[in-house]
């Protein structure tokens, strides 16, 4: 596979001491203190492999933050909307960092090989400004950003020791806001959409739903154990998250789309029968 190895770092100095005072809930954080000297190895792998993959994540959605931010300033959405937005790529750095350190509290980040242009898709460049910003407010955050809260505050509550359980947290807590903006956007940009933008929307949060799709369909395939003593990921199980996932989309991120007249195809139906 070619591409790049998908690494982090810290430049330091003023730098970093900027970054701390906007976010100083980070290093309060109760580091140091997962003991992992009884865990199984496979246990721990899973974890690595797990943390570092929401690094990952993170760092892709900071990509689709920033893009839609672009997209809402072209469009010349309101100002104090735009302005909630602007907040949103520091949210998914902080959360980057978080999922990062955590993978290092278990022995070290996995290898992720990625290709850096590719980390999103971009919206249509021959739409106008206001249906590429409309396209990224329905794909990036009314489908990604509304069906990651439930999952997320449910994998929060099921954590057990002080640290996952604070970093859980503190995702939580910014996600709140990502989930909402969406529909928010939609709730203004709704009387300047005509019938058929309504129609490309919906055919752009299919492509996103199908996505989601694919990554359940991967989850049931590589289920995780029931959890037990000495887990040291303590995340939720597989069926309880499949069934919670299905629930969520179809509450969170389907009935609001359809409510605002954008309609949707990629039914839950057709997920279990592939699956």
């Amino acid at each position: 596979m070619t591409g790049e190895l998908f690494e982090l770092e810290i430049l330091g100095g003023a730098t970093e001491r900027r970054f701390r005072k906007l976010r100083p809930e980070v290093e309060a954080m109760p580091w140091g203190t997962m003991k992992v000297t009884g865990a199984e190895e496979s246990d721990l792998i899973a974890a690595r492999t797990a943390w570092t993959g929401a690094a990952y994540q993170e760092h892709r959605t900071g990509v689709a933050c920033a893009i839609t931010l672009r997209a809402l300033i072209e469009a010349r959405a309101p100002v104090d909307l735009v302005a909630v937005a602007s907040r949103f790529p520091l949210d998914e750095m902080v959360h980057v960092e978080l999922c990062a350190r955590m993978a290092m509290e278990l022995g070290g980040g996995t290898e992720i090989i990625h290709d850096p242009s590719a980390m999103v898709l971009d919206p249509d460049p021959h739409a106008s400004a206001l249906m590429r910003a409309a396209e990224c407010a329905v794909r990036f955050f009314c489908v990604g950003e509304a069906i990651s809260i439930p999952l997320l505050r449910a994998t929060w509550h099921v954590s057990t020791h002080p640290l996952p359980r604070a970093v859980m947290g503190r995702i939580v807590k910014d996600e709140a806001a990502h989930g909402i903006f969406g529909f928010t956007f939609l709730d203004w940009a709704g009387p300047r959409l005509s019938e058929e933008d309504k129609a490309k929307l919906g055919a752009s949060a299919d492509l996103a739903i199908r996505f989601l799709y694919k990554q359940w369909d991967h989850t049931r395939r590589n289920r995780r154990a029931p959890k037990h003593d000495g887990d040291v990921l303590g995340w939720m199980k597989t069926d309880d998250y499949l069934a919670l996932a299905e629930k969520s989309l179809q509450a969170q991120v389907i009935d609001p789309l359809e409510a605002r007249g954008i309609p949707i195809a990629a039914q839950l139906d057709e997920f279990r029968k592939a699956t």
